[in-house]
């Protein structure tokens, strides 16, 4: 039965909520899949032994309980020639039991039994020829339903007839989507309902097609043993989070965790960031066979009931990118979960421990009654506007946060002092350096008669006139970036709270920009690119986009100092790491801005493309999203500014994002 998918976040630029497609609504996987797959260890060499140790490993471990329960045999276990009735058989050298005894040994261990196909001629290359689905959809429906199995991943090589049938194939001339379609088909007439987890490595931006046709799907290619391929991945999912929801499930692919490639801290990064992204939780290390057992540290990690708990939270919502500092090499993940909790994770992508510190309000709050540190083993009460804490080289800062206001929001129970008539209010947050920002300042009692109360900041002082029987009174106020603000109210009036908003900014489009050596400007179809409908593209060291933008300083020394403000960069990024992904693909590029000559700030984006790199829209170059940067040296007056991707050092794209303009917070 088909139901119309609930958008559970705002979409970003490019994707109108009408054209998502309905998912399929059969009671499957209303939580993300959790379970163990034979493929990151023991590639297309599964066997009889192997799989029936791991699976009870699960038991025996205790991973079962937490919801570890698909068993999945990966490629390796068939043989090129199907039977002389033209089913499907299993190697019996290396499974000699059968693949129904096989089935039936995992179910009696209290698992699920999942295999693995192919949409093509042959399953993908192992050095032995072996038979895929392709023609034989409804005939293998009904082989595997026979052999009882519970789930199916179904892959995508050998598949092209154009191209004579290549191992892979990333740019087909036509969309995989109809193979995937006829194996639903087959599946949908078999009795029992099976785990259908598509696997076409997001060729054709499976996320917009896929959620009709199964319950999960590969958001990019395959996940390798390198620490390197975090970041690649988690750069494919940012424009996929949205889309994740009971019963579909974005697939970032089986974990590494426990195949002793990683360190302890990326191990965990690594959990922690498949378990909030709401992938499929699926174990790719050798949990115990003749020669190998699991860690016990990563089987710590794997074992840890929070974060199990974020990743099978019944909201089922994603979190998503919020803020990246490229040159500092750290990031911000977050999204809500059930009960008004909020999961935040920040990345530390430097090979060297250190201190970080979450803005709050970069995730939507203010305080937070608990906050809870996962890998820190640590609970704080009482959190106002920061946290801080240490993590490790390549570690994560995972928190969980309840009891929360929102941002911009200051109950003086929490944040002021009171000495006689003033209330002082501290920590208080500004996004960016501008006497713009606006107060509301909220009475205990509506006042008593008509007064004026002062406001001050340390570079700004407001008289504010109150009307009699007043419960708020608003005003215009100075700030500076950053978590350090005090602001100090003097009022015969007991103060309850107050309310911060940031400027509401202007919006510099890229056809506002000047074009500077080979970069060029493109017109976009209706309602892409969006906001502007244009973009400039080629973008890199010498050709650039360079706007003059005024800004305000307050203060006695405006005119010879300078500050620090805040932008919104609407980027599009389409770069899709295929090929790539073997090696140092990361699915991202950079923009870099520079300020009145000096040096430049560079932004790693993501991937925004929301559409097929290869029958989309504008071949996804036409979907836009946005990333917030503080930049340093703004004068009173004008300030010069360039978009270019002006990078050194070992950041190896020559080309920058395209560019479709800038929102400036003065």
């Amino acid at each position: 039965m088909l139901s119309t998918l609930a958008l559970l976040v705002s979409l970003p630029f490019g994707v109108d909520a009408a054209a998502l497609q309905p998912r399929l609504d059969d009671g499957v996987a209303k939580t993300p899949p959790m379970g163990w797959n034979s493929y990151n260890h023991y590639s297309c060499s599964p066997n009889e032994t192997i799989i029936q140790s791991n699976a009870k490993a699960l038991v025996d471990l205790g991973l079962d309980t937490l919801g570890y329960r698909y068993v999945g045999i990966d490629c390796g276990w068939t043989v090129a020639d199907r039977l002389s009735n033209g089913s499907l058989t299993w190697n019996e050298t290396l499974f000699p039991s059968g693949f129904p005894a096989l089935g039936q040994y995992i179910h009696d261990l209290g698992l699920l039994f999942g295999v693995y196909e192919d949409a093509g001629i042959q399953t993908c290359g192992t050095g032995v020829e072996q038979a895929g689905s392709l023609f034989h959809e409804q005939q293998d429906a009904a082989t595997f339903m026979s052999w009882n199995i519970d789930a199916l991943k179904y892959d995508n090589c050998y598949s092209e007839e154009d191209k004579g049938y290549p191992n892979t194939d990333y740019t087909p001339s036509t969309s995989p989507r109809s193979r995937y379609a006829n194996m639903t088909k087959a599946l949908a007439a078999e009795k029992k309902k099976v785990l259908f987890q598509i696997c076409e490595w997001g060729i054709d931006f499976p996320a917009l097609w896929a959620p009709s046709l199964g319950h999960t799907w590969r958001i990019g290619n395959d996940i390798i043993p390198a620490w390197r391929a975090i970041f690649r991945t988690l750069n494919q999912a940012v424009p996929q989070t949205s889309f994740a929801g009971p019963g579909q499930w974005p697939d970032l692919d089986m974990m590494e965790v426990g195949n002793n490639v990683l360190t302890t801290p990326e191990e965990q990064t690594h959990f922690s960031m498949w378990a909030i992204l709401k992938s499929p939780l699926v174990i790719g290390g050798a949990l115990k066979d003749e020669w190998t057992s699991i860690s016990d540290a990563s089987l710590s990690i794997l074992s840890n009931k929070d974060v199990v708990g974020f990743n099978q939270d019944s909201l089922g919502q994603s979190a998503s990118l919020r803020r990246r500092w490229s040159d500092q090499g750290y990031e911000v993940w977050s999204g809500p979960l059930s009960g008004g909790r909020t999961v935040a994770a920040v990345i530390n992508w430097a090979g060297e421990a250190r201190d970080l510190t979450l803005n709050l309000a970069d995730i939507g709050l203010q305080s937070a009654g608990t906050v809870k540190d996962i890998w820190n083993q640590k609970t704080s009460s009482n959190v106002k506007t920061t946290y801080t804490a240490s993590v490790e080289p390549h570690g994560v800062i995972l928190l969980e946060l309840q009891d929360t206001a929102k941002a911009g929001t200051y109950a003086s129970k929490d944040f002021a002092t009171v000495s006689g008539k003033q209330t002082t209010f501290s920590s208080v947050y500004a996004n960016t350096t501008s006497p713009n920002h606006s107060i509301t300042v909220e009475f205990t009692n509506p006042a008593a008669s008509k007064t004026t109360i002062l406001v001050e900041s340390s570079s700004d002082t407001v008289n504010v006139p109150v009307a009699r029987s007043a419960r708020s009174v608003s005003a215009t106020i100075s700030l500076t970036a950053g978590s350090s603000n005090d602001i100090i109210i003097t009022s015969t009036a007991s103060i309850k709270s107050i309310q911060i908003s940031s400027p509401l900014g202007t919006y510099y489009p890229c056809t506002s920009f000047t074009l500077g050596g080979s970069s060029k400007i493109e017109k976009c179809d209706a309602g892409f690119c969006a906001p502007v409908g244009s973009k400039i593209g080629d973008i890199n060291a010498e050709n650039t986009a360079h706007v003059t933008i005024p800004a305000t300083l307050t203060g006695g020394n405006a005119e010879s100092s300078t500050a620090s403000k805040y932008l919104e960069i609407d980027y599009i990024n389409n770069d899709i790491a295929l090929a790539t992904s073997w090696g140092w693909g990361s699915s991202s590029r950079n923009l870099t801005i520079s300020l009145n000559g000096g040096s430049p700030v560079r932004l790693e984006v993501p991937l925004s493309g929301r559409h097929s790199e290869l029958f989309g829209p504008g071949k996804g170059w036409w979907d836009s999203s946005k990333l917030g940067i503080l930049i340093d040296g703004w004068k009173n007056g004008s300030n010069d500014v360039v978009i270019g991707n002006e990078v050194a050092g070992d950041v190896s794209q020559t080309y920058g994002a395209d560019f479709v303009g800038l929102r400036f917070y003065d």
